[in-house]
């Protein structure tokens, strides 16, 4: 850890020696909170599934190639992580997930697989083909935990209990892959200790890395529809930069901080305006980290 926290980019250049960029694809996928399984409104600040980034298109290696030359406009990247983001990727049938997922693989620029999911969508069939994948290349699943509140999670209708999150890390980590958690700051009626709680719940699970995304609301969501009813107060910038400061701060050392804010489609957010100056917000939590001389793991001051 050369800096105030051990960041994705620090652990990716140990692992592939070198940096690596992650080429965002979709593979056309819903998830249970929409197709009635569970619920079909979706997540409450769901807009279109974490999809606005991504490619699209039915065939995997044509959506590598143009989402290289995306990147390559920009830089002189060789190696790259596939990052199937879109929804709740594991809610297809193994064997199409094989198809898509080896065709990733083969390209040779690619480095490792990543897979975001619900803890809730992870069968024996699909953990066995990620745990073959694995043998080939790294693969990182992303679960979207968001909180370990209950009530929260009820609220903001996550569909599953704490205990599946649990469970689907121990079964991940059983098979030798890598756990990367998602945690949402931010949300409605949260305190600064339900948010710490969170990030202590994911350690305790076991989870290898830990994204800390804002709460984004975003317009035609039934979050902006509270938001708009008054029930719902966006966090000021200086309000995000002290909680992601404390969570930094009692975040093991080897757990690997994949984000501290996130982008939010610009037509589409409504609130926090200020997150879309992502450089600012980086440059405010990095002086906050240097002022307080907050390191990843040090631990919180006596309040």
């Amino acid at each position: 850890m050369n800096g105030r926290f051990y960041s994705a980019s620090e652990y990716y250049k140990a692992v592939f020696g070198e940096k690596v960029y992650r080429l965002s694809l979709c593979l056309g996928v819903t998830c249970p909170n929409r197709d009635g399984k569970s619920d079909t409104r979706g997540c409450i600040f769901c807009s279109q599934g974490s999809s606005h980034f991504a490619e699209n298109g039915s065939d995997i290696k044509a959506q590598i190639e143009q989402a290289k030359r995306r990147i390559c406009e920009k830089t002189n990247a060789k190696k790259y992580i596939a990052y199937f983001q879109s929804y709740t990727t594991t809610y297809l049938p193994a064997e199409v997930l094989r198809k898509a997922f080896f065709d990733a693989v083969k390209v040779p620029e690619i480095a490792a697989l990543s897979v975001a999911t619900r803890p809730d969508c992870l069968p024996k069939e699909i953990l066995d083909l990620l745990s073959e994948i694995n043998k080939i290349k790294p693969v990182f699943v992303e679960l979207g935990l968001q909180t370990s509140n209950e009530q929260s999670a009820e609220y903001i209708r996550r569909c599953y209990k704490n205990d599946v999150y649990e469970n689907a890390v121990k079964e991940l980590k059983k098979r030798g892959i890598n756990v990367i958690t998602h945690i949402i700051i931010g949300l409605p009626n949260e305190t600064e200790q339900d948010i710490l709680n969170t990030v202590r719940f994911t350690v305790n699970a076991g989870t290898d890395g830990i994204k800390l995304q804002l709460l984004h609301i975003l317009k035609d969501t039934d979050l902006h529809k509270d938001y708009l009813l008054g029930d719902v107060r966006p966090l000021t910038l200086e309000e995000y930069t002290d909680l992601v400061c404390k969570c930094i701060a009692i975040i093991p050392q080897n757990v690997v901080i994949h984000r501290i804010t996130g982008d939010a489609p610009k037509l589409l957010l409504e609130e926090p305006k200020w997150s879309g100056n992502k450089k600012a917000v980086l440059n405010s939590i990095n002086r906050e980290l240097k002022l307080q001389n907050i390191t990843q793991g040090c631990g919180l001051k006596a309040q």
